[in-house]
């Protein structure tokens, strides 16, 4: 646990910042679905670990691949007594973001575009690079959009000149208590070779 994340999400707390991806932080080390802020009757969780459970399956129990899709079960509080609980139940619903967050504040995250990230693929997973600029913002355009996707914040292009034009601005604009994406998930590299694969209409 680095003290400098604790640090940064104690001053973050502090400015007014309650709201994370899904998750609404209140009454000082609280956590709720945001969804859930004024229900009654919640599931009380004081483990900060709980997180790992609740993020794992979706509501209708299937497995959670990606823990930045907006698809965070409801029903349950978690109710917390220090911010160095508070940042590990974070850093459970949302592995690493809190570092990143930290990282990008300082300007130390380092960001790289698609095309570098497709260029050190090997295995099967090398046939990615032939992805054509088209079909690669048609692909993240579907896969990463906020509704139904990733709450993620993408800060990288397609390679350095060329932009992705398929997400709305606000996509790639970090504000607030941002998710920041640094770089091509696993799933998006998947999906990518499956595009590529596709036979030719």
């Amino acid at each position: 646990m680095s003290q400098s994340t604790i640090g940064a999400l104690a001053a973050w707390l502090a400015a007014g910042q309650t709201r994370i991806g899904e998750l609404a932080i209140f009454d000082r080390y609280e956590v709720r679905h945001h969804l859930d802020l004024a229900l009654d009757g919640l599931t009380l969780h004081t483990d900060p670990l709980a997180a790992r459970a609740i993020a794992l399956y979706d509501a209708a129990g299937a497995y959670r691949p990606l823990k930045t899709a907006p698809n965070l079960r409801r029903g349950w509080r978690l109710t917390l007594s220090t911010v160095e609980q508070l940042h590990d139940a974070l850093d459970a619903f949302y592995p690493a973001m809190l570092a990143a967050r930290v990282a990008l504040q300082q300007g130390r995250l380092t960001v790289t575009p698609l095309r570098d990230t497709l260029n050190r693929q090997s295995g099967m997973y090398a046939v990615t690079r032939k992805i054509t600029d088209l079909q690669a913002n048609a692909l993240i355009g579907s896969l990463c959009r906020t509704d139904g996707g990733c709450l993620k914040t993408i800060l990288w292009p397609i390679a350095p000149a060329i932009p992705i034009t398929s997400l709305p601005p606000e996509k790639f604009t970090p504000s607030g208590f941002t998710l920041p994406c640094a770089e091509a998930c696993n799933l998006l590299i998947a999906r990518a070779r499956e595009v590529v694969k596709q036979p030719a209409a």
